[in-house]
């Protein structure tokens, strides 16, 4: 895969996931829709930040028509991550998607872990079961914080790239792997918040609609901590995803602010335990 190729890669990636959350939708959820532009050039920014720290991780399939596949993934330290796996939906099950993630599974035969988001398709699912992964149900609460639950929240600053080193210290806690590069594509797209006292260590990156992207601490108190300084700047529906069963702390915090549960996907592992306390990014994991 190029730079170049990801606008291509984008759509194969949006109209596969729309796909699966078509088939997926319970009764009385919303109809799903597309990437907004927003998303979408969120989408963009990473993938094209993968291709240029993990080229031998991202590849795209392709025939007459154009790209009809992707698959890209990211090798940090002893750790393998797949961000995005995705065939056309008209084409899936014709053999695409297995060269696909064999390659970018290949990117990571040196990696002693291995971590991804997978959706709720049974195909998916049932091939990262079959390439060795544990699979691990998904949470997400969503709703609009209520202002009057929101405690005094102290201990908490502005962070910065000088806080990096810190930043991998934690990642290295909860999942055995620092970010490194990933970190400064999420220092431009979002805010960031840290926590580093004598009694614990932690840090949030919050998305522009007040959503938290990424969460790591030392201590549940220090997470819990975070999560409540993330929402407490929010004022519309708020979603916080990615919440596994080892993160009940996470849970409490949104059933505190109102926020109503629901399940989601799964985070499939090999080689490691669901990281706590850690919310993860779903991309870049």
């Amino acid at each position: 895969m190029t730079e170049d190729d990801a606008e291509a890669a984008e759509r194969v990636s949006d109209a596969a996931f729309l796909g699966v959350d078509r088939r997926s939708r319970r009764v009385g959820d919303p109809e799903p829709t597309g990437r907004t532009p927003e998303h979408r050039a969120g989408w963009l920014e990473t993938t094209r930040h993968l291709v240029r720290t993990d080229p031998g991780g991202c590849w795209v399939a392709e025939d007459h028509t154009g790209v009809v596949g992707v698959a890209t993934s990211l090798r940090r330290e002893t750790l393998w991550c797949l961000a995005t796996y995705a065939v056309l939906p008209d084409r899936q099950g014709q053999g695409i998607g297995k060269p696909l993630l064999a390659a970018a599974l290949d990117h990571g035969r040196a990696c002693l872990r291995g971590m991804l988001s997978a959706s709720t398709d049974p195909r998916a699912v049932r091939t990262y079961h079959r390439a060795g992964f544990e699979l691990h149900p998904q949470m997400r609460m969503t709703g609009t914080v209520d202002r009057s639950a929101i405690p005094v929240v102290e201990k908490v600053r502005d962070g910065s790239a000088g806080d990096v080193d810190l930043m991998d210290s934690l990642d290295r806690l909860a999942r055995g792997a620092g970010h490194g590069p990933d970190h400064h594509l999420l220092l431009r797209t979002s805010q960031l918040l840290v926590s580093d006292t004598s009694t614990g260590r932690g840090y949030v990156y919050v998305a522009a609609d007040g959503r938290p992207v990424l969460l790591a601490a030392s201590d549940r108190r220090t997470a819990t901590r975070l999560l409540w300084a993330a929402l407490a700047d929010t004022t519309d529906s708020v979603t916080v995803a990615h919440l596994t069963g080892a993160n009940q702390w996470a849970i409490d915090v949104g059933m505190a602010a109102g926020l109503e549960l629901h399940q989601e996907d799964y985070l499939a592992l090999r080689g490691m335990k669901p990281p706590a306390p850690y919310v993860h990014s779903g991309t870049l994991l």
